[in-house]
């Protein structure tokens, strides 16, 4: 079985809810030294994609999305061992703090972000779902953080991400901050539109993007 496949197959499981297929996938992915974030990012992840498009388009409902997230675990248990053993092998970054906005009680996105920023040296502070504007920025200050990433898995929630920054413009520390947004609605459109510093489809995204922020900011 080549490495798309094996992809595709992850993805496939996590759409369809299979965890036996999920699982064998996932084992078939590190015997063919598939690297796990790959695995993640350009399988898993892809999978609950499709699942949170559904959802939000209304073709599907909650007990699929939470199949599918039972799915996505399901191939993680045996995924995360070699995923936390590159952990001890990276080069530390800068630390970032995760929310899912408030109105949005939907973590896996994050949850996936999380995973692979803290595998890529990212130091990870993550506050959970359901979040206000005021309790990130408090958090945010509190972890000294430098970058704030920002989860939507629904429209109706994404304005409280551009709420987020137009505080921190009200309150003068908007320089203090990367702000970072994604989830299942959220476009590049919609980053630029709402002045964010970056906008990562997939959790590979979000990390180049961090990096590559931190880095602007440390040259002289």
């Amino acid at each position: 079985m080549d490495k798309k496949e094996v992809l595709e197959n992850l993805a496939t499981a996590v759409i369809e809810g299979n965890k036996d297929m999920a699982r064998e996938n996932a084992q078939n992915a590190l015997t063919a030294g598939i690297d796990p974030l790959e695995a993640v990012d350009q399988g898993l992840s892809k999978g609950m994609g499709v699942v949170g498009a559904q959802f939000e388009s209304g073709d599907s409902f909650l007990p699929e999305l939470l199949m599918a997230a039972d799915t996505f675990s399901a191939a993680m248990e045996i995924i995360e061992p070699a995923i936390e053993a590159r952990k001890q092998q990276v080069h530390k970054e800068g630390t970032v703090l995760l929310a899912t906005v408030k109105g949005d009680l939907h973590n896996i996105g994050k949850n996936i972000v999380g995973t692979v920023m803290e595998t890529s040296g990212f130091e990870v502070v993550d506050i959970g779902i359901d979040q206000s504007t005021l309790s990130i920025i408090e958090a945010a200050d509190k972890n000294k953080v430098e970058i704030i990433a920002l989860s939507s898995l629904m429209s109706t929630t994404m304005p409280n991400q551009k709420e987020l920054i137009e505080v921190l413009k009200e309150m003068g520390i908007r320089d203090r901050y990367f702000v970072l947004v994604g989830g299942g609605p959220v476009s590049q459109k919609w980053a630029d539109d709402i002045g964010a510093d970056g906008y990562g489809d997939t959790a590979i995204d979000a990390v180049n993007i961090s990096r590559s922020l931190l880095n602007a900011r440390s040259d002289p």
